[in-house]
């Protein structure tokens, strides 16, 4: 969790790119309100999650037959699944050294990006990735257990988190990383209904002594087989799905990672490359992708990596608001993390719970550089020196 001394003085408030904002500062009056009132809906989702109530994003009585004939010539083309994901399970060492420490306890669980589907190879697959980079970053062994499921909703993990409380002999994770919330939207599951779910996952996994890190569902308005106004409208509930989800982890006491635009433009920019033939799963170079934004958070839990949490400079982007503006903020922002903050010592303000943004330093080496070495780190980074008298933007 990040502090900040003092009550701090409201900033010259932005928004960032939020949802529906693609690009650049929310200056304009109008983008201002669509910020606030996507943040604000991603804040009741939330809330009804927790309370019941509605939840459901809702469509006209006319288009729903259209919706329906579009999601099954979508499930058409994608397809069944022609394989089963990679078994993956096992002690994964810094690679050219072994070390007789204690492994780290990693679990894999959600859906079938979770699970690898659509990888080459099982050292591409995500948890692979992960659990390689992780024993690369710490020296340690890293001992990993996969439960994703293929075709997995967010209602279907709680089922693998038994599992995982005892995969490892006997124990649980030291850590856990869930990816998890495609399967919901495309098949309408309500909002509410997915965040009472994951909200009962992380915190199990936070009762048995385990870090979590949730990967929040990806923008599927990319996905190349389904056809408009589905794709807008997958768009639409899987952002407003992904801010809920980052309000759900950190309320929780997990920490929730972006992948929004990740798989959003530059996935739609080089679908070829980011997508398994199917065209809805990541290829090897997606989950590669994936691991790049996620494995930085991973460590961050652990105390590991150049970036601790005491660390955070605006100059990067990092952010300190209410858990609402960040949420609608992070939807929209590749690689952002999101979790818990403290101002003046207070865990929340008038507008609710404190939660800071933050843009890690890289880890690993962008696979560009070389794709056949799916687990090589980047050179070694060290933050900026910045005034530790100076706090970061405080928005309220």
């Amino acid at each position: 969790m990040h502090r900040l001394g003092g009550a701090g003085e409201r900033a010259d408030g932005w928004y960032g790119e939020v949802l529906g904002v693609e690009h650049g500062l929310c200056t304009d009056r109008k983008e201002r309100a669509v910020a606030m009132s996507r943040a604000n809906r991603a804040r009741r989702i939330a809330a009804k999650a927790a309370f019941g109530g509605g939840g459901a994003v809702g469509v006209a009585g006319g288009a729903v037959g259209v919706l329906w004939a579009q999601a099954m010539l979508a499930r058409r083309r994608v397809g069944e699944p022609d394989r089963e994901p990679f078994p993956v399970d096992g002690i994964y060492h810094r690679r050219g050294s072994t070390s007789g420490m204690p492994p780290y306890r990693l679990v894999m669980l959600g859906d079938s990006a979770a699970a690898g589907l659509g990888a080459d190879a099982p050292e591409h697959t995500l948890a692979v990735l992960l659990a390689q980079g992780l024993a690369d970053v710490s020296g340690r062994p890293v001992q990993l257990v996969n439960r994703g499921v293929v075709g997995a909703q967010t209602s279907g993990v709680d089922a693998q988190v038994d599992l995982a409380l005892t995969a490892f002999d006997g124990h649980g994770p030291d850590v856990a990383v869930i990816m998890v919330g495609a399967n919901d939207v495309t098949h309408r599951v309500p909002a509410r209904a997915s965040l009472r779910a994951l909200d009962q996952v992380v915190r199990r996994l936070i009762d048995a002594h385990a870090d979590v890190i949730v990967a929040c569902c990806p923008d599927l308005g990319t996905v190349q087989p389904v056809p408009n106004p589905l794709r807008t409208l997958g768009r639409r509930w899987s952002r407003t799905l992904a801010a809920g989800q980052v309000i759900t982890t950190v309320e929780a006491g997990g920490r929730a990672v972006s992948l929004g635009t990740l798989l959003g433009p530059e996935f739609e920019s080089r679908g070829d490359e980011y997508f398994s033939a199917d065209r809805f799963h990541p290829s090897s170079a997606g989950y590669r992708r994936c691991a790049e934004v996620i494995l930085p958070s991973l460590c961050a839990a652990l105390g590991l990596g150049p970036d601790p949490d005491e660390h955070i400079d605006s100059r990067r982007g990092d952010q300190v608001a209410p858990i609402a503006t960040v949420a609608a903020r992070a939807a929209a922002e590749p690689g952002a993390e999101i979790s818990r903050a403290q101002v003046g010592g207070a865990d929340r303000g008038t507008q609710g719970r404190w939660a800071v943004l933050r843009h890690r330093i890289p880890l690993l080496r962008p696979a560009d550089d070389d794709p056949d070495d799916p687990a090589m780190l980047a050179a070694p980074a060290v933050p900026e020196v910045v005034d530790p008298t100076a706090e970061p933007a405080i928005q309220e």
